[in-house]
């Protein structure tokens, strides 16, 4: 693809799951610091990387990630008003934090460059995922360029299908929901990120999945290094703020006697307030002999705390609220808190507390998507909230950001294979996860209020699921301590943050994030048995407060009845400009919605008119059969006999011989329009015309028919047809 006068283009391709990828830099997007498209099937994916000068006054660093979802790459226009692509929905979302998680502990410890990674969907074929070409594009377009960045890394997605595990399976298997859907990301030599749903597998099954996808992974790296080889650039020098030796044991020996002191307090707030109080107390004097680095003295500070909390988990056994590695701390779970929601449930363990309230609805409740993918609804939302009062904070009320969306994603994964199948329990589901008090793992409280929410609401769920967060901390000789149910201080100065939900016989979900450079298998082996352990505590806990779901619904949540109708009847259910079925939900008061395969779900509150609604559709649908005695109405009269409408929509005729002994001179004399009567189907002929008779039923004639003169009978349907058709064309004209 190169041209006079352009730099060349270099390409690197790797098979797999038997199919290629390619990574192409040199062609597109030159002005980057890195560009790579990535291709894989007909899904391609241009990811740039770029950076900026540092910027002062910053404690951290400055890291983007964005995916960008481009409609046209499915072939599809935006949804709204404005036909455009606006703010980035839930899957993009989740694309990247994908990006964002395993390549953040990679870059310099003090890099304070502006970082920013954009991968831009421009295909989609929707079979092979492009947030997976989003994760390894940004490792290589970041090993590619002049940014320092400790990779490559490589991800892949593994499946479960028919008992065997898959490499990269195809996006429509993963959305319908198969045993496994995991991400991993990796570095030659250990795993950094993972993400999962799962039907209920075992730790064991788990670990297999997790070196397959290393396989993988390793092969991915190569291709990134071969690209990098031929079009890399050299990394630029990073110049970080040296040591100032004799000021950082000047602050260690005041500081420290202050942080142990203030680690000591078991209560988080009190702890806070103690550590908040350490520079205040040593600030001073150290400030009288280097008045110039008010800054450096808070930086040393805060390293000083994390070294000491590290030290006391590591040599003294202790965590900062008294703790072992392996205990959880105090749990407590109620139900039923909340009189008109439909169920609702409160977990604490801790000082972490979380309200989760589970609301039923009906399919016009279902979430609308309007992406990339194939999926266009979703019948189950799990929504979370972590408002400032949860940590004692002050600040603005916004829309729910990134680390919202994905708590709450990730707790809706561990749930959804355990709700029932929607033709058992036909409800759109609705959780919101209230976050009251915040001290670490808010995310794995809210699957256990989760829980304990939609069983209160008497959903049926195959089992119960808990969730617990796992930690680590390494020393420097090698040295590492698994820390069961981490609290946030642990998270902040932790290597490790790794969430496990699942039932009690097996895994539903996995979120790791780690702040070190990888996780042996070892150390994941550990991880996950600690996570069980603590999972079927905390099962135990919940269960005694609701053991399993409730065997009614609460009085406010909808009653929806199924039925099941020929789809060939739709038609008449909805009739013409939906006269019927707007008919049948105003004299009910009940919401109907009708499938393509012929389930019609009605709901309501009230029962008895779900129940009335459901026998107006089934009057509708209903077959007239001979032999069968109906009540319906007089809809009309003629001469010869009466008309009657047996069946919504569906009229038979009583000759005037039927309807009562011997022949009545009118028919008249017998009946009016709108009178009731009970009548038998004699027969239906070829035409389909229904003929009736009172014969044999109360107050019906007991004799011999009358004979039927030969000019009364009732017209034949061909009669009608051309006597229609003569008048709608006028008499013939006369020839000229």
């Amino acid at each position: 693809m190169s041209s006079h006068g352009q730099p060349p283009v270099h390409r690197a391709e790797v098979e797999v799951a038997g199919r290629p990828l390619t990574l192409e830099t040199g062609w597109l997007a030159k002005q980057a610091n890195g560009s790579v498209v990535m291709r894989y099937g007909d899904t391609v994916v241009l990811v740039t990387a770029t950076m900026s000068t540092p910027r002062e006054g910053i404690d951290f660093f400055p890291l983007t990630c964005d995916f960008e979802e481009k409609m046209y790459a499915a072939g599809k226009i935006p949804g709204g008003f404005f036909k455009r692509e606006g703010r980035p929905g839930e899957r993009a979302i989740l694309s990247a934090r994908l990006m964002d998680r395993p390549i953040r502990p990679l870059f310099p410890k003090g890099f304070r460059n502006d970082i920013q990674v954009i991968a831009t969907v421009l295909s989609a074929d929707q079979e092979n995922d492009p947030s997976l070409l989003a994760v390894n594009g940004a490792s290589a377009a970041l090993t590619i360029s002049d940014i320092p960045f400790d990779g490559p890394i490589g991800a892949v997605r593994i499946g479960l299908t028919n008992g065997e595990l898959v490499v990269n399976p195809p996006m429509q298997q993963t959305d319908e929901g198969s045993g496994l859907d995991l991400v991993v990301a990796a570095s030659d030599n250990a795993i950094i990120m993972i993400e999962a749903g799962a039907q209920e597998l075992p730790e064991e099954r788990l670990l297999d999945a997790l070196d397959l996808a290393h396989q993988e992974i390793r092969r991915i790296i190569k291709a990134q290094r071969d690209l990098a080889a031929r079009a890399g650039r050299p990394k630029v020098e990073v110049a970080l703020a040296a040591v100032d030796r004799e000021l950082d044991a000047a602050v260690r020996g005041r500081a420290l006697p202050l942080i142990r002191q203030a680690l000591g307090q078991s209560e988080k707030l009190m702890r806070e307030d103690a550590l908040r109080r350490v520079a205040e107390e040593a600030a001073p004097a150290l400030l009288e002999q280097y008045p110039e680095q008010a800054k450096e003295i808070e930086e040393i500070i805060a390293a000083v705390t994390k070294d000491e909390l590290r030290r006391m988990i590591l040599e003294d056994g202790l965590r900062p609220d008294g703790r072992r590695a392996r205990d959880i701390r105090p749990l407590s779970a109620m139900v039923g808190i909340l009189p008109r929601a439909h169920g609702s449930g409160l977990f604490q363990r801790g000082q972490t507390q979380v309200l989760t309230v589970a609301t039923l609805g009906t399919g016009e409740d279902e979430q609308t998507i309007d992406d990339i993918s194939l999926r266009t609804s979703k019948r189950f939302m799990h929504h979370y909230s972590f408002p400032p009062f949860s940590v004692g904070e002050v600040r603005p009320l916004r829309g729910p950001g990134r680390r919202e969306i994905g708590h709450g994603l990730l707790a809706e994964r561990a749930l959804e294979r355990m709700l029932p199948d929607e033709t058992a329990f036909p409800y759109t589901i609705r959780l919101v996860s209230e976050v009251l008090e915040s001290n670490g793992s808010t995310s794995m409280a809210s699957v256990c209020g989760s829980t304990l929410a939609l069983m209160d609401a008497g959903v049926p769920i195959k089992a119960p699921v808990s969730g617990i967060s796992v930690g680590l901390v390494t020393g420097s000789n090698g040295q590492s301590v698994i820390l069961t149910d981490i609290q946030g201080i642990e998270d902040a100065m932790g290597d490790m943050d790794f969430k496990v939900a699942g039932t009690r016989a097996g895994v539903t979900a996995l979120q790791l994030d780690i702040k070190t450079k990888g996780l042996s298998r070892e150390i994941m082996a550990q991880a996950l048995q600690q996570a069980r352990e603590a999972r079927m505590a905390i099962l135990d806990a919940m269960a005694r407060t609701l053991a399993e779901p409730r065997a009614e619904l609460s009085r406010y949540a909808p009653r929806i009845i199924t039925i099941e109708i020929n789809p060939d009847k739709i038609r008449e259910v909805i009739g013409p400009g939906g006269k019927v079925i707007n008919k049948i939900t105003a004299e009910t008061g009940v919401k109907i919605d009708i499938e393509q395969d012929g389930r019609v779900l009605i709901a309501s509150v009230d029962e008895e008119a779900a129940r009335k609604a459901s026998q107006m559709i089934e009057a509708i649908v209903r077959e007239v059969k001979v032999g069968e005695t109906y009540t319906g109405r007089v809809t009309r009269l003629m001469n010869f006999g009466a008309f009657v409408e047996v069946l919504p929509g569906k009229e038979g005729l009583v000759h005037i011989s039927e309807l009562a002994d011997g022949r009545p001179n009118k028919v008249e004399d017998v009946v009016k329009v709108g009178d009731e009567l009970t009548v038998r189907v004699k027969e239906i002929d070829h035409l389909g015309r229904i003929n009736l008779t009172r014969r044999g039923l109360p107050g019906g004639p007991t004799g011999e028919p009358a004979p039927v003169p030969s000019g009364d009978r009732r017209p034949r349907r061909d009669d009608r047809r051309f006597g229609d058709r003569h008048r709608r064309r006028g008499p013939r004209p006369e020839n000229p």
